[in-house]
């Protein structure tokens, strides 16, 4: 996907850097990295990607982590214009996929605006990745038949998120940036239908060395996430498939009742 411009004669790549794992960076997205004049980069793209830049590239790290001093998204907006006007090769490396909680939209509108020429590269979400790590199928034809990816992190000013409404919304939810919100999300998903049995996975540092994960249900999450001592960044998954990844991840007989 891309934007065509009406002034200025440099681009802006809007590219998804992928969980973390370098390796599962795509093609484009590690040409790109390598040709750019400038990149702004969040805070969790791994530095082993950075290290792909040519030696004479700007890296600037416009990365935003909760409870942390952040850069503001009209300050990344203005420099990534400001950065195209002056006719460069503009990257910015967003964790995951540019498009799924990454305000790569807003991005987009900004330069659209603007009349800068820009163009969007996929990258692999972390929720997507964060299952496969654990052996964990999101869609599953007998168990799961639907997956939600819903933010854990209601915006500021905004609606406080619905966890009884989202609780059957689908067979498998995938949350991002829940941590804060564990009592919620537990106590929402339980009055909304789901059965306080349902298996729960977290997944911290999705496919990196430092990965860790643990399972357990609905009515203990909050407990148990806690006594982890999971930080950020932390995928929550949330139905009967997270079931398929205990006897997947440990390579143990599956019951038959999830036989094909």
């Amino acid at each position: 996907m891309s934007g065509v411009g009406y002034g200025g004669a440099g681009k802006v790549w809007i590219v998804g850097a992928g969980p973390g794992d370098p390796e599962l960076l795509t093609l484009k997205a590690a040409t790109l990295v390598g040709t750019a004049d400038i990149i702004f980069h969040d805070a969790l793209v791994n530095i082993r990607i950075l290290a792909m830049a040519r030696p004479d590239t700007k890296l600037v790290n416009v990365g935003k982590r909760g409870g942390q001093p952040s850069t503001s998204q009209m300050s990344i907006q203005t420099r990534m214009i400001h950065a195209a006007r002056q006719g460069m090769r503009v990257v910015r490396l967003k964790g995951g996929d540019p498009f799924i909680f990454g305000r790569g939209g807003e991005e987009c509108i900004a330069l659209w605006t603007a009349g800068i020429d820009y163009e969007v590269v996929p990258g692999i979400t972390s929720g997507i990745a964060a299952a496969a790590a654990v052996g964990m199928p999101l869609t599953y034809r007998t168990i799961s038949q639907s997956v939600l990816f819903v933010t854990g992190h209601a915006a500021p000013g905004g609606p406080p998120i619905d966890w009884v409404h989202l609780a059957k919304a689908a067979d498998t939810l995938v949350i991002y940036m829940g941590l804060a919100q564990t009592t919620e999300i537990q106590s929402g998903l339980i009055a909304g239908g789901r059965h306080p049995d349902t298996p729960v996975l977290a997944v911290h540092w999705a496919t990196l060395p430092q990965q860790r994960h643990v399972h357990t249900r609905l009515n203990r999450f909050s407990d148990v996430i806690h006594e982890a001592d999971l930080g950020s960044p932390t995928i929550i998954i949330v139905g009967a498939a997270v079931h398929l990844s205990q006897h997947l991840s440990l390579e143990e007989n599956i019951p038959d009742v999830v036989n094909v």
